[in-house]
């Protein structure tokens, strides 16, 4: 087939290097960028069949999120904005590591086990961040789409956020009706919620509208500034580690501040005040601010978690006063994807990893009945006014992807129509000290868990060690993980003290070090 030929033709201009083999994780294939050539073009192949398979638009984004500029990444989104299915993600580590000559065989072999027809229309959107390396490296994704390109409809992006990919995506799939699949849509969607709500927001000051945000040196900087004329004058956005100098994620950025528990490099906080740094890619958002002592206190993806719930909780209560409403918690393996599919289980899902990954699920049922009550003529004004910020609400929230701008606007309206402070939100509750640590390791591999990720089976011994040595410390637990996305085990440990709870994650640091293959210099202690 003319279309095979050109598949063969172009797949010589982005070889594999012999031997190299990688896998689709948790959030796509991420490694260096210059072992990611081939990955693009042959994701490109694989987007391109499963438009033809799904009969719809299908993403791929470059990006290695929170990784550090060095690197890159790859990912598909599905028609509905979601993570690509699990079947997919081994076709695309199938295809990944096919060696040279028998691409198409593997090319084929996908075609044949899905019966797709290779006469239908295909429909890619591509989006890039900011490294250095995206430019050509999604440049290799759409000679691989445009490879298998007949009857084809391929838009090229760009520089967009992860999240407004996905929303893309999500848009054109549902023809409309969830937003329009533009940039300047995306904008227009969530401000509009955003100033509906904070229109319930009496007596704002401009010290409580201001906010500062560290970009990460990436991706989100530059869209915040495009966003910031739409939210007009009910947000004042202070941004630091905008990409003007600076490197992507390096002592900036949702995942430094979050391990470090300590300000990104690069922005003056005053005393008290809001302040939330966003990942590479803008799909992960913690905030943070410091007392009058100048000590630190992180407000992360579980905070984030509380205070959207209890939001959530307190309008329902007021709108569904004649129902029974329960609030579950659950527990799922570390990943969005897990988190994702637990969430659509719900009416109302709220998710949220502690690294600030997370957004809010409404099932169809739930949002028709928030409909069908905003047409309602017999509410009464508490009722009306409830209705109406949940329908705004829900316009505010990403559904399909953990969004820093998105979940930045929410937990912005919630403070404010709450009158809360930072100080207030966090204390809604007291976490126990912790530490969150990560171990480089040869094979990720080796460390196998259960129990929702909370305990490891192996290697062997090392959750005989980890009980011991939490046995020695008061109100300690410990978790040990392997990363989705590299050669490395995170460590998290919490006891009643910050002194216990960092020799804790030293020592089980150390455990995982010489059990599960430690690699470079043993782990020192914190203190």
């Amino acid at each position: 087939m003319a279309q095979f030929k050109e598949v063969s033709q172009k797949s010589k201009l982005h070889p594999k290097p012999e031997g190299l083999t990688l896998q689709y994780g948790t959030a796509g294939f991420r490694t260096h960028a210059k072992h990611l050539d081939h990955i693009m073009f042959r994701m490109g192949l694989l987007a391109t069949l499963r438009s033809k398979k799904t009969k719809s638009t299908i993403g791929v984004m470059v990006t290695a999120s929170h990784n550090p500029e060095e690197d890159n990444g790859v990912k598909l989104i599905d028609p509905m904005g979601e993570m690509v299915t699990a079947l997919w993600e081994g076709y695309a580590t199938q295809l990944a590591n096919a060696e040279q000559d028998s691409l198409l065989k593997e090319l084929k072999d996908i075609i044949e086990k899905e019966d797709i027809n290779m006469s239908e229309p295909a429909s890619v959107y591509v989006g890039k961040d900011t490294r250095p390396s995206s430019a050509s490296l999604s440049q290799a994704v759409l000679d691989g789409v445009s490879s298998l390109g007949a009857h084809l409809k391929l838009s090229y992006y760009g520089l967009v956020t992860t999240p407004q990919l996905h929303y893309m995506v999500c848009c054109c799939n549902t023809h409309g009706c969830y937003g329009s699949p533009t940039i300047e849509g995306y904008y227009q969607k969530l401000s509009q919620a955003f100033l509906q709500l904070t229109q319930n927001a009496l007596n704002r000051t401009d010290d409580q509208k201001r906010l500062l945000v560290d970009g990460a040196n990436g991706i989100g900087a530059l869209k915040m500034r495009e966003m910031e004329p739409f939210l007009r004058s009910e947000m004042q956005v202070v941004l630091s580690n905008d990409g003007s100098s600076g490197k992507l994620n390096h002592m900036c950025g949702a995942d430094y501040v979050k391990v470090q528990q300590n300000a990104p490099q690069g922005m003056n906080m005053g005393v008290g005040e809001r302040c939330c740094s966003f990942d590479g890619d803008a799909d992960r958002i913690v905030y943070y601010y410091t007392d009058s002592k100048g000590c630190f206190h992180l407000l992360d993806g579980d905070k984030i978690a509380t205070l959207i719930s209890t939001y959530l909780k307190e309008l329902l209560t007021q709108v569904l006063h004649h129902m029974l409403m329960a609030v579950t918690v659950c527990c799922t393996k570390t990943g969005v994807k897990h988190l994702h599919h637990a969430a659509q289980e719900y009416d109302i899902g709220v998710y949220f990893e502690a690294n600030g990954h997370g957004t809010v699920l409404f099932s169809k049922a739930a949002q028709k009945q928030i409909q069908d009550l905003v047409k309602d003529p017999n509410s009464n004004d508490e009722r009306k006014r409830a209705v109406k910020l949940l329908e705004s609400t829900i316009n505010l929230i990403n559904q399909t992807v953990g969004d820093a701008i998105s979940d930045m606007l929410v937990i912005e309206a919630v403070l404010a129509i709450r009158g809360m402070s930072a100080q207030d939100w966090d204390a809604i509750y007291t976490d126990l000290p912790n530490r969150q640590l990560k171990v480089t390791v040869s094979d990720r591999r080796v460390i196998d868990t259960t129990d929702a990720e909370r305990r490891a089976v192996s290697p062997e011994g090392l959750q005989d060690t980890i009980d011991s040595l939490v046995k020695k410390y008061k109100s300690a637990r410990s978790f040990v993980r392997p990363s989705g996305t590299e050669d490395v085990v995170r460590v998290y440990a919490e006891a009643d003290t910050q002194e216990s709870a960092d020799s804790l994650a030293h020592e089980v640091s150390l455990a995982v070090y010489r059990l599960a293959g430690g690699i470079g210099d043993e782990p020192k202690p914190l203190h």
